[in-house]
């Protein structure tokens, strides 16, 4: 069998630096961050009405950073010190402007998000998006709308994950739920929002 077959499978557009961060300075955010940020859990719309999500969240950004996303309207709360301190590091890495985050905290592996893209207006058409994670490692999927190809990466404390390009338009993406993983996981997804229209 030629290895030419698998030529042609797509592959997302992402930058991937698992140690981007070291194992010390990775223990020292998830610290900081866990104690500076106001953490709440929202609820999504569903068919079946408003359920609550899975994990905890939290948004910061610039006063005109407003998100809307699974009908829950995200109003920016202004940086914390660590997170400015992540969103300048990851600014210089990728070379682009961020001008808010999305934080989310899975306590445990129960914790998870399910498959989406961010595909909001606010977002543009091919944003660049970029996560870092800290605490437990998790699994993050993206899978190709198209070909249902799995791309899987092992998302562990102080790795950097940069989406770009056509990512948002041809892949989702997803947490799963880990049942064996018992630690807590804050991940943040710096973006550029262009604000309520």
């Amino acid at each position: 069998m030629s290895t030419d077959l698998f030529d042609d499978l797509p592959t997302p557009d992402v930058a991937w630096f698992p140690d981007w961060l070291s194992p010390e300075a990775a223990a020292q955010f998830l610290a900081r961050i866990v104690a500076e940020v106001s953490w709440q859990q929202d609820s999504m719309l569903t068919p079946a009405g408003r359920v609550p999500l899975p994990r905890l969240t939290a948004w910061q950004g610039e006063p005109d950073a407003v998100y809307v996303y699974s009908g829950i309207r995200n109003v920016p709360a202004p940086w914390t010190p660590a997170v400015a301190q992540l969103r300048a590091a990851a600014e210089a890495t990728c070379g682009a402007s961020f001008n808010s985050v999305l934080l989310n905290r899975y306590r445990n592996g129960a914790d998870s998000m399910g498959w989406h893209a961010d595909r909001e207006r606010e977002l543009g058409d091919e944003p660049v998006i970029a996560s870092v994670s800290l605490g437990a490692s998790r699994r993050f999927d993206l899978q190709h709308n198209r070909s249902r190809v799995v791309q899987s990466y092992q998302l562990k404390g102080g790795s950097l994950l940069v989406m770009r390009g056509r990512t948002q338009a041809e892949w989702r993406h997803r947490v799963p739920k880990e049942p064996k993983v018992l630690g807590e996981r804050i991940n943040l997804t710096f973006r550029f929002v262009a604000g309520e229209r």
